[in-house]
This record gives C-alpha cells, sequence and structure tokens, in this order.
C-alpha cells in the first residue's frame, strides 16, 4: 500500500524533494512507517531516525566540501587570469570548467547525495555523472540532463571528484577497475564505512582519499525528521545546525580528521597547479576566514590567519621560500595521524567557531549568538 502511494506522485515532484512523498502523507497514519509495528519492536524505532541523520549528515559534508573546492578552483582561475593578463600569455588562461562531480553507485545513497549536490551547491546537471550497473533505473536524472552509465573508469577519467557510493562487496572489484585511470589529483571520496583507509589506498594505489567517519554516541534520533528529504531538511536551522563538523546535537559525532582532509585536499589542488605556498595560504584565508576578517576590519592586525607552519614542520617552514608551492600531501596519512594541523584545530576555538558561522552561511542560513551551538573538540578514535 505504501509503495502504491508513493509511486503516485510524479516525476517532477519526486526530483525537486526525493523526500516529498513522505511530507505529502504525513497525516496519514496507516501510511506511516511505524503503523502495524508489534509493541515489542518499537524500541528500535530510533534506527531509522538514526539512519536517516548517517545519511543526511553524510551528504551534507560532501556538499559542504564540494562547494569549498567549487570555490577554490574560481579563485584559482581568478587569479592564473589575472597573472596571464600580467605577462600578456593569454594562450594560457584556464577555461571556466565547473567542478566535474562523479558518483559511483545508483542506490539509496547516490540517488540522494545526487539530489543533494544539484540542489544546494549547486552543481551543474552537466558537470554531474553517474556510473551505476543499473543505469535504466535512473530515468529521473537522465530527464536533468545528467549523464547516467556504467563505465567505471571512464567516470575516473573525467571528474575531478569521485564519490564511492557502492557495497562493500563491490568495492574491491570496482576498484580494480579504476585504479588505473585515477590522476593523481582525483579526489576519491568514500563512503563505504567497512573499508578502512589504509585498505583503500591498498586498493586504489591511490594517495588523495577522504573517507569520513561517524561515530553514533546516544539516541537522539527525533532532530532528524525522518519524514523529511534530505535537501528539505537541511534547510531547517535546526538539522543544519546539527550537521555542523563540531556539533555532537542528533548524538551522531563526525571524527574531526575529515576536516584535516579537507584543508590538505585543498592545499593539493593549488600543488597540482604549481601555486607558490604563498599565494596558497592568501586562498585558503580568503575562504575560511574571510568572515573572521569583517569582524575584525578595525583591527586588522589582530586577524587570525593561517601560516605555513599551521600546516607542516616549523623546520620545513622555515626552508620554504615563498615561491615554491606546499609538498604533496598523502590524505590518508593525514586522516591517521597528527599532523601540524591537527594541533591548530583542537587548540583554536576561535577558528571552531568560525567555521561553524562558515559551514551554516555556506547553506544559506546566519547564526545569531544565541543560536550558536556548543562546540565539541571529541574526535572518535579512528
Amino acid at each position: 500500500m505504501c509503495y502504491k502511494a508513493t509511486s503516485s506522485v510524479s516525476p517532477f515532484l519526486r526530483i525537486r524533494d526525493a523526500g516529498l512523498e513522505m511530507d505529502m502523507l504525513e497525516d496519514l497514519e496507516t501510511l506511516q512507517f511505524e503503523y502495524g509495528i508489534q509493541e515489542e519492536d518499537c524500541s528500535w524505532l530510533y534506527l531509522l531516525g538514526r539512519s536517516h541523520g548517517l545519511m543526511t549528515k553524510a551528504c551534507a559534508h560532501a556538499s559542504f566540501f564540494c562547494k569549498l573546492l567549487r570555490n577554490l578552483r574560481k579563485s584559482l582561475q581568478e587569479k592564473q587570469t589575472s597573472r596571464c593578463c600580467l605577462t600578456e600569455l593569454h594562450e594560457d588562461t584556464p577555461d571556466g570548467d565547473e567542478l566535474k562531480v562523479g558518483i559511483i553507485g545508483g542506490g539509496h545513497l547516490g540517488k540522494q547525495l545526487a539530489h543533494t549536490l544539484l540542489q544546494l551547491v549547486p552543481i551543474p546537471a552537466e558537470s554531474l555523472r553517474i556510473s551505476t550497473r543499473r543505469p535504466e533505473a535512473l530515468d529521473e536524472f537522465k530527464k536533468l540532463g545528467i549523464q547516467c552509465f556504467y563505465h567505471n573508469s571512464s567516470l575516473v577519467q573525467w571528474a575531478n571528484v569521485i564519490f564511492l557510493c557502492c557495497l562493500p562487496s563491490q568495492l574491491p572489484h570496482i576498484c580494480v577497475e579504476i585504479q588505473s585511470s585515477l590522476a593523481k589529483a582525483c579526489i576519491v571520496y568514500s563512503f563505504v564505512a567497512a573499508i578502512p583507509i589504509p585498505r583503500l589506498k591498498l586498493l586504489l594505489n591511490h594517495t588523495n582519499i577522504l573517507r569520513p567517519q561517524y561515530q553514533c554516541v546516544e539516541d537522539l534520533a527525533n532532530i532528524w525528521a525522518a519524514n523529511k528529504g534530505i535537501t528539505a531538511a537541511l534547510q531547517d536551522p535546526v538539522i543544519l545546525q546539527a550537521t555542523s563538523p563540531y556539533n555532537p546535537a542528533g548524538g551522531i559525532i563526525l571524527n574531526t580528521k575529515w576536516l584535516e582532509g579537507v584543508f590538505y585536499a585543498a592545499i593539493n589542488v593549488c600543488t597540482a597547479k604549481d601555486m607558490p605556498h604563498s599565494h596558497v595560504l592568501q586562498l585558503l584565508n580568503a575562504l575560511f576566514l574571510s568572515r573572521h576578517f569583517e569582524a575584525c576590519e578595525k583591527d586588522g592586525a589582530s586577524c587570525q590567519k593561517f601560516q605555513a607552519q599551521d600546516f607542516v614542520s616549523k623546520a620545513y617552514a622555515r626552508n620554504l621560500s615563498q615561491q615554491r608551492p606546499f609538498p604533496w600531501f598523502d590524505l590518508t596519512a593525514v586522516q591517521l595521524k597528527e599532523t601540524p594541523f591537527s594541533q591548530y584545530l583542537s587548540n583554536s576555538t576561535t577558528f571552531q567557531d568560525h567555521l561553524t558561522h562558515l559551514y551554516c552561511c555556506s547553506f544559506g542560513i546566519s547564526l545569531t549568538k544565541e543560536q550558536e551551538p556548543e562546540v565539541s573538540t571529541g574526535s572518535p578514535s579512528q
């Protein structure tokens, strides 16, 4: 019965919001998931909210990462264009291509992620492609102009970022398919929680890998509004703040090593362009600390700014000339070991507060002083 009711919703509505049909059925008790469940089984219903919370957080963090990468690429192109104009080397002016995102896996997670990236980043349809064993099941995305096919290596050759949304049992075969096609600068973002980072690095023979890790610490599932679609939920200020990297609300905590990976991934993007590290620091300051600059216009000297020693050892930073790029960072090592940036993230509460504001602002929600969440510096074990 529930399947029929859901299927009667027009494809257009499902494209706009994968969970809109849930909202339409919200007041129809007999069509709810919980209806008919035996009383002794009701204690397990919190798992439904937790599952939706994990999905919501995963899509939110992936969207935030893509927003940052897109803005970084835009800044890089503007800086390189300016430099080309100054030297009159117009033939070297970089193109204006959007960030190219590929998704491997067209199941529930892959579809939800695609909807979120399309609507909340937003990524143009022509800059998003999906590879899945059943591309015929993705007509709703094809109608939007998204290429859906089954050719993983082709997708990897095209994309700047690849999201792995497959089953753990499928991953070894996928890695064999794509490892020879992976460019060094291509970022692999894995949602396959059952495969640890060292194993994934070995399977892919690749170091530019990001893998968020989540830990459920308490049963606060009601906050996740399981009757809402992901994109609708992320427009709710309460839910969005709960997805913020330092916010423990909802009982799901993100390992902050992911944040380190995000920063070092951004640096790798610049290193691939052979950008001097001094210019990279300028870009990172503009990208992550711009709102902080606005708050201290009267006393610019006291503003917090990134320094080279925040990302590399002090000895390495001392020998780093202004025009020399940062070294290439192994993102798998960054997420498994202590780095110079580990101390920065854990010790700077000012930056943690600023990042929370930046995160919410990137989704179009501005926090007031009263709305500021309690900051959690806890980091689940690897």
